[in-house]
């Protein structure tokens, strides 16, 4: 994709969703890292539901140690790998406490410091709690990107440079929120819904999923020479 045509792409995504946020529920910066850690392998609808019911109890680091690990297991049992989760999400709770005054640091080495915290969930906190121009990359980030030609590594690493080059300034703190949902509503996994995909002609995927065109019906060809 070429350099006009990538900022044309960004330009349509703007006009239909000029300020994109994220699915996942928050109202603070430690909120959001709670929500990120539970979403791995997880729908941020499946994380909102169980988070709804916890972040009224306890939505501090102190509180949420004070539920104890089957305390918080409860609130959070319906979410896939919640044992593990559960054990990284209070052993978070204490480096916070030990480490930051119980707040969430704003930079990265820091925060891949904590328990459950890898490049991409500390990519999201950094984008949508402290407003850095970073490019999280998780798996409908990576099929877009290759289907668009936007990007084209092997590694989700790979990717996440590759857009940081190639996504112009100005789009760059909302082009993961627009690539994420593209890949979640419009160019799903398995069939992708290209009749309805905004960029359509501008995406270098070669199996689009277009319309037919219609032909004329055979009794309006005949008698034609």
């Amino acid at each position: 994709m070429k350099e006009a045509q990538v900022r044309e792409l960004f330009e349509r995504f703007r006009t239909l969703n000029p300020k994109p946020v994220t699915e996942l529920e928050f109202s603070t910066p430690f909120e959001l890292l709670v929500a990120v850690i539970l979403s791995a392998q997880a729908t941020d609808k499946g994380v909102n539901l169980a988070t709804r019911k916890l972040f009224p109890v306890a939505r501090t680091p102190q509180a949420l140690l004070a539920l104890g690990q089957e305390g918080l297991a409860l609130y959070v049992c319906t979410i896939g790998l919640y044992p593990t989760k559960v054990r990284n999400i209070l052993a978070m709770c204490r480096i916070l406490l030990e480490k930051h005054a119980g707040q969430v640091p704003r930079d990265r080495d820091s925060l891949e410091e904590l328990p459950g915290v890898g490049r991409k969930t500390a990519n999201v906190v950094l984008n949508s709690a402290f407003g850095e121009p970073t490019m999280p990359v998780d798996t409908h980030i990576f099929r877009v990107a290759h289907r668009l030609g936007l990007a084209k590594g092997n590694s989700p690493r790979e990717v996440e440079e590759q857009l940081l080059q190639r996504v112009p300034p100005e789009y760059l703190l909302d082009a993961h929120h627009w690539l994420l949902l593209h890949g979640r509503y419009v160019c799903k996994a398995r069939v992708p819904e290209c009749p309805q995909c905004p960029v359509v002609d501008l995406c270098e995927y070669p199996d689009k999923s277009l319309p037919v065109p219609a032909t004329l019906p055979l009794k309006a060809t005949r008698g034609t020479r």
